[in-house]
């Protein structure tokens, strides 16, 4: 049994020159490329996952430099890479079966955006019995508006987060923490 290494949604759109920048993305990103370096090292798998709104979209198009997957996390060339065009990653993809293949102890998430995309696909995992991490300082999001109120990028974080632990989705790690864990660094592929 193995880890499995999750990236979501990792793409340039999010970054300070997208049409959809996040807070903390540059960040984010330098936190996701060092958890693929260390999944690499291990040969364990990483699977990235692509928003694609197709091939003529403005935002998040196949062939527009935003749908692009940052270079910080270049897929390389045997890793998968999952196109989705919903929030959750696992509705009508093959992501679970992509997941069976490697038998994972533990799926480990990273990506953008904490509150949507990385949030739908850990409730997902967690509910088809996936063991799930998400490494929190590997993710972003940005601020949001409810009720005329402006919810700091922050705190929109910190609340999803919590809720996933708090709720038994996932265990919640920083990457100094999740790098330090005993269990992931004694397991063998």
């Amino acid at each position: 049994m193995t880890s499995v290494l999750l990236l979501i949604d990792i793409q340039n759109e999010y970054f300070e020159n997208g049409k959809m920048p996040l807070s903390g993305t540059k960040k984010a990103a330098a936190n996701a490329a060092i958890l693929a370096a260390h999944f690499r090292e291990k040969t364990y798998p990483v699977i990235h996952i692509r928003h694609d709104e197709g091939p003529d979209s403005e935002v998040f198009g196949s062939k527009t430099e935003g749908g692009k997957i940052n270079d910080m996390v270049k897929p390389l060339k045997d890793e998968t890479v999952i196109a989705k065009n919903q929030i959750n990653a696992f509705r009508d993809t093959n992501l679970e079966d992509e997941l069976r293949k490697h038998n994972p102890s533990r799926i480990v998430v990273a990506g953008n955006m904490t509150h949507m995309c990385v949030d739908s696909a850990v409730r997902a995992a967690a509910d088809l019995g996936f063991d799930v991490t998400v490494v929190a300082d590997a993710c972003a999001t940005k601020d949001l508006t409810f009720q005329e109120q402006t919810v700091k990028a922050a705190d929109v974080h910190a609340a999803f987060l919590a809720a996933l632990a708090g709720g038994g989705f996932a265990k919640v790690q920083s990457t100094q923490e999740f790098m330090s864990d005993e269990n992931f660094n004694q397991a063998t592929a």
